[in-house]
């Protein structure tokens, strides 16, 4: 079972004390059901188009506070989860990528919560949440050309140890360590704060292995729960 273990910069806790993730460390078994994600993204919509659940825009408020904590502009450069609703209430849904790509974003959807998923295969060195200096290296696109920036000093990342990973907590993520369903070795980062009870992050996340286990079946999958 892969043994990586995700951390948290003490520093964190000054900007989010009550910050709290679900890690799930996946060794993903071969892709089996595909239409899994389509039609888990598709339920998801139809529920936020809905309205549910009652808690979401309060958890996404307490991201946007957090976000100006460390300088950045929620309107202009929003939490993920914030993004994909918002893009849902206005399309009324959401066109297919990737059948996990789609099984995650249901699950940040349906639970208003910022869900990451990663290639961990392409990691050097475990995930860590950190504050930037700002001159760590961020691989993006670019007018359709990979190109490389750096976050700004006391913007939230998550990295390695190339550089980061993902800008502005979990707003833009790298293109180096993107993930795809023909990848075998997976890492999810669900993160919350505390207006998203906390029973609901637990069954975000095993509605994610759920599905995870129905579209590749034998899949090994580990969760524990990060703290600042």
């Amino acid at each position: 079972m892969l043994s990586v273990q995700p951390s948290i910069d003490t520093g964190i806790a000054r900007i989010a004390p009550q910050f709290r993730a679900l890690s799930m460390l996946v060794e993903a078994a071969p892709l089996r059901h595909p239409q899994v994600g389509e039609a888990a993204l598709a339920r998801a919509c139809a529920e936020v188009v809905a309205g549910g659940p009652d808690w979401a825009q309060a958890h996404l408020d307490a991201w946007s506070e957090v976000f100006k904590r460390f300088g950045a502009k929620p309107k202009r450069t929003p939490c993920s989860a914030d993004a994909l609703r918002k893009r849902v209430l206005r399309d009324g849904s959401m066109a297919a990528i990737d059948p996990v790509v789609d099984l995650y974003n249901a699950i940040s959807l349906r639970y208003a919560i910022p869900v990451g998923g990663e290639n961990l295969a392409a990691y050097v060195g475990a995930p860590r949440l950190v504050i930037a200096e700002g001159t760590e290296r961020f691989d993006m696109m670019k007018d359709g050309q990979l190109a490389e920036e750096s976050p700004e000093p006391g913007e939230v990342v998550w990295r390695d140890d190339l550089g980061v990973t993902c800008r502005r907590w979990n707003w833009r993520q790298g293109v180096r360590t993107r993930l795809s369903a023909t990848d075998s070795q997976m890492w999810f980062i669900l993160e919350s704060l505390p207006e998203m009870p906390i029973d609901a992050l637990h069954a975000a996340g095993d509605e994610l292995a759920a599905g995870l286990q129905e579209m590749m079946p034998g899949s090994i999958i580990r969760s524990s729960l990060l703290t600042v």
